[in-house]
C-alpha cells in the first residue's frame, strides 16, 4: 500500500514539473537558429571551412523568408465573415508563396556556387527534416542529437 502511494505520489509530481516546465518555455529565436545550423551541418556533412562560407548567405534568406511569414501572420486577423478581404488576404498567400519559392530558387543557386549540389540538396533535406522532428515533438530546442 506504501509503495503504490510513492509510485503515485512520484507520477503526480513527475507530471506536475512537465507542466510546470512546459508553462514557462518561450520561444528562443537564438536558440532555434544554433539548434538549425547545428543539425544542418551534422547532417549535411558540412566541414568547419563550409559551414563558415554558407551559414551567413542561408541566415541572409532566412531573414527575407521571415518577412513573408510575418505578412502570413497577420492573415489571421481577417475578418472571415468578409468575403472580399479573406479574397485579398488568400491573393496575398498565393503571391507570397510564389515570391517565397522565387527567393528559394535563388538562394538555392547561390548555395551552389558555395558548395557541391548535393550537399546542397542534403541541406535543403536536413532544414525539412529538422522542421518535421520540431513540429511533431520529437525534437525541443537546446536538444543537439541527431
Amino acid at each position: 500500500m506504501m509503495k503504490r502511494f510513492v509510485i503515485i505520489l512520484f507520477t503526480a509530481l513527475l507530471c506536475v514539473t512537465e507542466m510546470a516546465a512546459q508553462k514557462h518555455h518561450h520561444f528562443d529565436p537564438a536558440q532555434f537558429q544554433a539548434d538549425l545550423e547545428q543539425f544542418i551541418t551534422s547532417e549535411a556533412g558540412l566541414t568547419p571551412k563550409e559551414a563558415a562560407t554558407f551559414f551567413p548567405v542561408y541566415r541572409e534568406m532566412r531573414k527575407k523568408q521571415l518577412a513573408f511569414f510575418g505578412q502570413d501572420r497577420r492573415l489571421c486577423h481577417v475578418d472571415t465573415n468578409d468575403d472580399k478581404a479573406c479574397a485579398e488576404a488568400i491573393a496575398l498567400r498565393d503571391d507570397n508563396d510564389i515570391k517565397m519559392k522565387q527567393l528559394q530558387k535563388k538562394y538555392h543557386q547561390r548555395f551552389m556556387k558555395i558548395l557541391p549540389a548535393s550537399k546542397v540538396f542534403r541541406i535543403i533535406r536536413a532544414e525539412d527534416r529538422f522542421h518535421k522532428q520540431l513540429f511533431s515533438g520529437k525534437r525541443k530546442l537546446g536538444e543537439h542529437k541527431k
